[in-house]
């Protein structure tokens, strides 16, 4: 078969395949996507029965911003996807059409120059007309290769036709696949725009609270404070014991297992989503001010059981003035937080497994029953950032 038709064939079939695994991609992304944005649908009508706007109702719209924007996203892509399919289908065509040009050309020429050559002279009497014997046998074998050359010329002509044909309906499909694909798009845009009128209503009214959320600031250091004043006092604690009594194998070896599970971890409570993250972010109301966070906040709804992402011992459980009782529990060199817990079920020195129950989250009954857990991951006393140590899918 000519290179050229080869070539088409492989663009063909390796544009397919590559695009069949990216689309499966996408649409599981999407798929995901949609079954989150579902379930901040939920925590936000929970918030609308009370009918008062809160910095948590706001962490939760940019959460839905965030899922949103994705979707938008993963669309786009999809359509540039399609689009490069398309442009290389139609390069495909065209070189497949210009090759079949050629191939008919010449199978034309050689049946004309075969129906010149045997007029007034058939094939019997071209074999009979031999020399001798040895002539007669190489005629035949002559003219046995010529029909077969027809024949394969033929079937490439056909088979060229049908691929095209194959290409053609595949570009239409393609295109419009690229029409649904882009009324999906508007319609997610548009839903955005309705969700980012809404985050403005509600910034524009809590920005007359100002006062009151850098009270809920200063509240929120205070916690911070409180807990790595914790967490330095069990190290130094720790430390001293150390002196007298090395680590034991067991310790360094769940330590050494908590690090390979780096991004593995299951989440500290079965589902919600991650409303506040790690290190320095912008405040979503107050200007100019910059919250530099030492954990994520997971934000669910209604009862929520807190559990442990991995195997340890408790190293500390103690309350805070306002914001209910911690958990911490040490897996080696590395010490998880558990924060805003009610009805804790373990004690200092317990030995938890990886999803075991230790309590349950603080449920606001005046915030739509948020149930907000407030979680960190820490290295002895360096601060790890959460996101990167639980697994991507709750």
């Amino acid at each position: 078969m000519n290179r050229i038709v080869l070539s088409a064939f492989m663009i063909f079939g390796l544009l397919s395949a590559s695009y069949g695994q990216t689309k499966k991609e996408l649409e599981d992304q999407r798929k995901k996507t949609l079954e989150e944005i579902s379930y901040v649908d939920n925590l936000l009508k929970e918030t609308a029965r009370e009918k008062k706007e809160s910095l948590s109702e706001l962490k939760i719209i940019g959460k839905k911003l965030n899922l949103r924007e994705s979707m938008v996203k993963s669309l786009q892509d999809e359509i540039s996807l399609l689009g490069s399919r398309i442009e290389l289908n139609n390069l495909a065509v065209d070189m497949m059409e210009g090759d079949l040009k050629v191939l008919k050309q010449d199978y034309e020429k050689a049946i004309l120059s075969s129906f010149r050559s045997s007029k007034g002279n058939n094939e019997i009497a071209y074999i009979l007309s031999a020399k001798d014997f040895n002539q007669g046998y190489k005629r035949v074998k002559y003219l046995q290769q010529v029909t077969r050359f027809r024949r394969q010329e033929s079937e490439v002509i056909q088979e060229l036709k049908s691929e095209i044909e194959v290409s053609r309906k595949k570009m239409e499909e393609d295109l419009i696949r690229v029409s649904e694909l882009k009324a999906r798009e508007e319609q997610q845009k548009y839903l955005l725009q309705g969700e980012q009128n809404r985050q403005q209503k509600i910034v524009k009214s809590l920005s007359s609270k100002e006062t009151q959320l850098q009270r809920e600031l200063e509240e929120k250091k205070r916690i911070a404070r409180r807990i790595e004043s914790e967490i330095n006092r069990i190290i130094d604690e720790e430390r001293k014991k150390s002196v007298k009594t090395d680590i034991t194998p067991e310790m360094k070896l769940i330590s050494d297992n908590f690090n390979e599970n780096k991004g593995r971890l299951p989440w500290p409570v079965e589902s919600g989503v991650i409303t506040s993250h790690f290190g320095a972010q912008k405040h979503a109301v107050l200007k100019y001010v910059t919250e530099d966070n030492s954990d994520i906040e997971i934000t669910s709804s209604g009862e929520t059981t807190v559990r442990s992402v991995f195997k340890g011992e408790v190293a500390r459980v103690f309350s805070i003035r306002g914001a209910n009782m911690a958990v911490i529990i040490r897996h080696g060199k590395y010490l998880t937080v558990y924060q805003n817990i009610v009805g804790v079920r373990v004690k200092q020195g317990d030995k938890v497994e990886t999803k075991q129950e230790i309590g349950k989250v603080f449920n606001d009954s005046e915030n739509g029953n948020k149930a907000i857990l407030k979680f960190y991951v820490f290295e002895e006393r360096l601060k790890l950032d959460p996101e990167l140590w639980i697994s991507k899918k709750n």
